[in-house]
């Protein structure tokens, strides 16, 4: 048997079905997989026999942590080689192939490791992705200059069994020391035993860096296949799924420290020496001093500054001096132990990189301003500062709320407005530019902060504020820890998230169903405002009849045509790369105009992101785009009929008990590889899944069977999702938050 595949499993099992899932499908098969188990919670037996064609040997052990779990596989490997796999890891399909075709009597062989924040499937889809614009020239050309940098820099050395070391060397440089990894290599059983190689067990975060020392420095053949990828998954749920790299503990400095000294005894390697002072080095410009320079915690200036100016003075002359002057007078002040002086040097070298920012980024300075002179000044009484979708529109719930309060306690408070379409708001709200210096002012010192979606991610919550969050609509797609990937947001989305709600004092429902979902997948534990949405409040004008009459005139829609609204969700793949977005609209709006276009008006309500890319010619007369329009909410109040997928619009036009229609042409691409709904379309929405162009014109064209059709459907939604609006919602809002009334 060539391999051993080691994988220790202490917890997380939708990572190991992941895990062993791409082992399954390997097209290697000469492996035995062993699992060690870490005093494990979770029930795997259905995994185990699911995955039973891998010949799967379970183990159990005895002490905990991953360094001891993986001595226990080491001792009861029975392969040539062992390869070290983490539980929410995986392997491509022709990793193991293509390492198996370098092993030819190697200590080691090495592969090379891809960090990802994404699952399989995304993973290969993102891959595909940046290949799909190059052809097999130039993707051949790639891989032959990178082999050749690696060659390049191995030729400096003169033994053969240099190749590894060099091969570290150069990445080392490249992406920095944080990269040597025990992952991705095929280590020989017989060169581990022989030589005693162990993992250290007093180790729990930092156990890698001497095992891999000591294996690159008593390895003497060594063979490299840099197309053998291993994926290291980063977990994107660092609060309910964290990584070992992720998990908070007051240990981990002293363990670290502990880990770069055992590394200096494992070899005597003047390359391996150098790399050990590259990585202490590194991790003192790159995280201690940050620390240093701002936490709180007593025990980073006092402990935690001693113990490393002991690992410090273990670093070498050679290593220090190719750093600038600057930065080796600050590594003097560290192993001479002058806190002080090193203070001052600290500051000095972190001010210039705020200033060198400052110079490169124009958005620097208003918020160095906002950190260091806003937010020392003090709150401003009454003063309310709006937003809603980052400054694009005004609109939404919090316009609502802007319009009530101020007509009714306008000359109690003052109002400021984030906006930068140029909108003016109702009753004469000053208006600032999103990340400017008068947003920065305001975000510091008003009083009240009403948005309806998250705060910059520099926003500090002050002792005195009051944040209002009234989110932006009923949820059907999964939200935030409700979700498994992320396949749209940042990788930290999650980790930002948890961090940003805690500064939410109210959070705004529109029904029960929101109410729970909200508290769940937002990990919420403030207050929730069950009163309805109110951007809906429009929706229930006494006079809506003489407000649709306005709108339709300001859009140039004939009074005697009747109006649909064609409003489909922004989906999640729907890009080519960062800000190249792609888009086709599937509703043949031609044949819609020859079909219907003497009765009706179409409205295409498309997200920002691809509204100016719309080709509306040959449809004038017929088509409006009204993506740039502010408020959705009014053309709910024009519309006869809404075609929507799956956007939370229907939600909201629920209201108006009208006829709904959902234009569902890849449902199951959207259902099953995107982020799934948290109803089931085909049985609770109010209306037809229409799958074709001729689907959703007969249904147009037979809608009041339709209605009929669907009456009683549409009553149940409306009784679980509408039941809280009826026009009141501003004012039940504005009476608990500003005025403090209580139910």
């Amino acid at each position: 048997m060539l391999l051993s595949i080691v994988v220790p499993f202490y917890k997380y099992k939708n990572y190991l079905n992941e895990c062993l899932d791409s082992l399954l499908n390997s097209s290697f098969h000469d492996f035995e997989t062993i699992l060690v188990l870490d005093h494990n919670e979770e029930n795997i037996d259905d995994l185990l026999q699911t995955y039973s064609s891998l010949n799967i040997r379970v183990i159990h052990n005895e002490k905990h942590g991953v360094a001891s779990s993986r001595n226990a596989g080491i001792k009861a490997a029975k392969g040539n080689y062992i390869y070290f796999l983490d539980s929410d890891d995986y392997v491509l399909k022709d990793t193991l192939y293509l390492l198996s075709t370098c092993i030819t009597n190697q200590d080691i062989v090495y592969g090379q490791v891809n960090n990802t924040w994404n699952n399989m499937a995304n993973y290969l889809e993102k891959q595909a992705k940046k290949l799909e614009n190059l052809d097999d020239e130039e993707v051949e050309m790639k891989e032959m200059e990178s082999q050749q940098k690696i060659q390049d820099f191995i030729s400096q050395y003169n033994q053969p069994e240099s190749t590894l070391l060099a091969y570290y060397h150069m990445f080392k440089k490249k992406r920095g020391s944080n990269n040597i990894t025990v992952l991705s290599h095929a280590y020989s059983r017989t060169f581990l035993l022989e030589n005693n190689i162990e993992f250290n067990e007093s180790l729990t975060y930092y156990s890698d860096f001497p095992f891999i020392i000591e294996c690159l420095s008593k390895a003497k053949t060594f063979n490299g296949c840099l197309d053998a990828i291993y994926v290291k998954r980063r977990h994107n749920d660092p609060i309910n799924y964290p990584a070992l790299r992720q998990e908070e503990n007051e240990g981990r400095f002293y363990e670290r420290m502990n880990s770069y000294e055992l590394s200096y005894k494992k070899t005597n390697n003047e390359i391996l020496t150098e790399m050990i002072d590259y990585k202490i080095i590194n991790y003192y410009f790159r995280h201690f001093v940050k620390r240093l320079r701002r936490s709180e915690k007593p025990e980073w200036k006092n402990e935690y500054f001693n113990r490393f100016s002991e690992v410090m003075n273990l670093v070498s002359d050679k290593a220090i001096s190719k750093y600038s002057k600057e930065k080796q007078k600050m590594i003097a002040s560290l192993k001479n132990k002058d806190l002080n002086k090193t203070l001052k040097l600290v500051r000095t070298f972190l001010g210039k990189k705020k200033l060198k920012n400052m110079t490169h980024n124009k958005n620097t300075m208003f918020k160095l301003a906002y950190y260091h002179v806003y937010l020392k000044k003090p709150i401003l009484k009454n003063v309310v500062l709006f937003e809603t979708f980052n400054a694009k529109n005004y609109s939404d719930s919090p316009k609502y709320i802007y319009e009530y309060l101020a007509s009714h306690y306008g000359d109690q408070y003052e109002f400021v407005w984030a906006l930068n379409n140029g909108a003016k708001p109702k009753y004469g709200g000053k208006v600032v530019k999103r990340f400017s210096f008068e947003y920065a002012y305001y975000l510091a010192r008003a009083q009240y902060l009403v948005f309806n979606v998250r705060p910059p991610l520099w926003y500090r919550k002050r002792e005195g504020q009051t944040f209002l969050e009234t989110w932006h609509g009923t949820p059907l797609k999964r939200l935030v820890f409700d979700q498994e990937e992320v396949t749209a947001a940042s990788p930290k989305y999650k980790q930002q998230f948890y961090k940003q709600r805690k500064d939410w004092d109210y959070l705004i429902s529109a029904n029960d169903f929101s109410t729970e979902t909200f508290a769940r997948c937002f990990m919420y534990e403030g207050e929730i405002l069950d009163i309805g949405y109110p951007r809906n409040d429009i929706l229930y004008a006494p006079n809506k009849e003489e407000l649709a009459v306005e709108i339709k005139k300001k859009l140039n829609i004939p009074l005697d045509k009747k109006v649909i609204l064609y409003a489909p969700t922004w989906r999640d793949d729907e890009y080519y790369g960062k800000g190249q977005y792609k888009f086709e609209l599937q509703l043949d709006c031609k044949m819609l105009k020859e079909k219907i276009g003497n009765e009706y008006v179409l409205l295409l309500r498309t997200h920002q992101y691809i509204s100016d890319r719309l080709d509306t010619t040959g449809l004038e007369g017929f088509a409006i785009n009204v993506s740039q329009y502010d408020d959705i909410s009014e053309l709910y109040l024009i519309s006869d009929i809404c075609i929507t997928d799956y956007s939370s619009v229907f939600f909201d036009f629920a209201n108006l008990k009208r006829p709904i229609l959902f234009y569902t042409y890849d449902i199951e691409k959207y259902k099953n590889q995107l982020r799934g709904f948290y109803i089931d379309m085909t049985s609770e929405v109010p209306g037809p899944l229409l799958y074709t162009n001729e689907e959703v014109l007969y249904a147009i064209e037979h809608i009041d069977e339709v209605e009929q059709q669907y009456s009683e459907r549409y009553q149940q939604f409306y009784d679980r999702f509408c039941h809280l609006d009826d026009g009141n919602a501003s004012k039940r809002c504005v009476e608990r938050v500003f005025l403090n009334k209580k139910d």
